[in-house]
């Protein structure tokens, strides 16, 4: 086959859906305390532990000679890609992250960064999320990120307010209930 028809691994077109740009025009990429100590475990994870451990794997395999059928070879050259793309990501996210304590504003009935906030819609149903960073929220746990429609909807509104949240079926209304903020820095 010709090489002209075959894609080269190129590290610059794989980063280009992990690139670290910013998530806001702001450039602000809030995130809490434990979320941002979380970001860095997993990058001092991968660059003391993980990637020291494959690099030793790939120098053995390399020197067994025929690289083009080892498959421990070619398995380790590509987890060392993708243990270096996740070190480019997580180093991106890490510096242009503002980490923010949401226990400042405990006892407000405002809803801000860090809120666990609980609404009810039309029908009574209640929900309750906590609105976190972009890198540490999690749907399954009721955690949103602060860019998140719902969360955007709820920023700044007070217990009490009624907001209105642009859905995919239309636009509904529900009642902020509840603003409650963690008692301590998030460690």
């Amino acid at each position: 086959m010709n090489k002209a028809f075959t894609k080269e691994n190129d590290d610059a077109d794989e980063d280009e859906g992990l690139a670290a740009s910013p998530p806001t025009p702001g450039g602000k990429n809030y995130i809490t305390r434990s979320g941002y100590d979380r970001l860095r475990a997993e990058l001092l994870g991968l660059i003391d532990d993980e990637r020291p451990k494959i690099v030793e794997t790939v120098h053995w395999a390399a020197k067994n000679g025929d690289r083009s059928e080892n498959g421990d070879y070619l398995y380790g050259k590509k987890r060392l890609r993708e243990i270096d793309r996740r070190i480019r990501f997580l180093t991106k996210r890490l510096e242009i992250a503002e980490v923010v304590d949401p226990s400042q504003h405990k006892g407000n009935d405002q809803v801000f960064f860090g809120a666990t906030v609980t609404y009810a819609d039309d029908d009574g149903r209640e929900t309750t999320i906590t609105i976190l960073g972009i890198d540490e929220a999690d749907n399954t746990k009721g955690q949103v990120s602060w860019i998140s429609p719902v969360a955007r909807a709820l920023l700044k509104s007070r217990e009490g307010d009624v907001v209105r949240l642009m859905l995919p079926g239309g636009e509904q209304e529900v009642e902020v209930l509840e603003v409650r903020y963690p008692d301590t820095p998030q460690a």
